[in-house]
């Protein structure tokens, strides 16, 4: 299967979770318990997708397309880490800026705000509008759908299911997204409509991102940039994952053996579809295999 077609089908997928997630709230009424504990398993998911899988995958890309005399394994491994720290930045600025990572629930209706509970950062909180949030929720996505590009493209020679784990992360955490922006517009009285009209225009980010990095690599493999995205990725949910696992520390001192546990099975699953997505090899050899045996014979 071309990457572009599984491309087509996981965005297809996507689009249907985030049309899906903005209108749960007009179907059931949401308790902070459960909000956390779903919250904990897919920060757990991603956090372990983008350490266990997209890490690894840009080590291995970076060094790979590394000429033995350009830079030394540490230089290259260096450079990874950069794009990693960029990655993780950038996310990091966009919700100090834009305020729109948070998932909160009050009386079965989602919120968003940076108060918690008697802590409200000496007053300093802020009260995001839905522009706002839809903004760096579609940077978010954009960025998302980059990765999941990267991630099928890097693995789309000799993988099935390539680009399997950043699909899940994108896939169970797109609703929480169209939750917050459909609260926020209902919360500002918008109607039924334009709330449905710009959550189906939010859900076309993630292609937007697929076209960026297509756009990108031009008609090449793509180079050492493959690699630098799976890296900025990697970062990227790194921090999307902490932003939602570390304030529990702080300001939920509840149930912390069931938000563990919850965390702990995300990880789970991330490992397991990282060894899904190994099983899946083809029995076509790599094109770099390929000429490996070649050479050897």
């Amino acid at each position: 299967m071309s990457p572009l077609v599984l491309l087509t089908y996981y965005c297809l997928l996507i689009l249907g979770a985030s049309i899906v997630g903005g209108m749960i709230p007009l179907w059931f009424r949401l308790t902070h318990r459960v909000m956390e504990v779903v919250v904990s398993f897919v920060a757990g998911v991603m956090l372990g997708v983008g350490l266990l899988h997209m890490l690894p995958h840009a080590l291995q890309h970076m060094r790979a397309e590394a000429s033995p005399t350009a830079a030394s394994p540490t230089e290259t491994d260096l450079t990874v880490l950069l794009w990693v720290l960029a990655g993780l930045l950038t996310m990091f600025f966009i919700e100090r800026f834009l305020c729109f990572h948070h998932h909160e629930v009050e009386d079965g209706e989602v919120t968003c705000s940076h108060d918690h509970g008697d802590h409200d950062h000496a007053g300093h909180g802020h009260d995001i509008t839905w522009s706002g949030a839809a903004l760096g929720l579609t940077l978010h996505s954009v960025i998302a759908g980059i990765a999941l590009a990267a991630s099928v493209h890097h693995g789309h020679d000799n993988l099935r299911l390539a680009g399997l784990g950043t699909f899940m992360v994108i896939v169970l955490h797109k609703p929480f997204d169209s939750m917050t922006i459909a609260a926020l517009m209902a919360r500002g009285g918008w109607s039924l409509g334009w709330r449905h009209a710009i959550n189906g225009l939010f859900a076309l980010a993630i292609p937007v991102g697929v076209a960026i990095f297509y756009a990108g690599i031009g008609e090449g493999d793509g180079g050492s940039m493959l690699g630098a995205a799976l890296a900025f990725a990697s970062g990227a949910f790194l921090c999307i994952a902490l932003s939602d696992l570390l304030p529990e520390l702080q300001f939920h001192d509840h149930d912390r053996l069931l938000l563990s546990a919850a965390l702990l099975l995300g990880l789970a699953l991330a490992y397991g579809i990282c060894h899904l997505e190994e099983l899946s090899h083809s029995h076509t050899p790599a094109p770099s295999t390929a000429v490996s045996q070649a050479i050897q014979t």
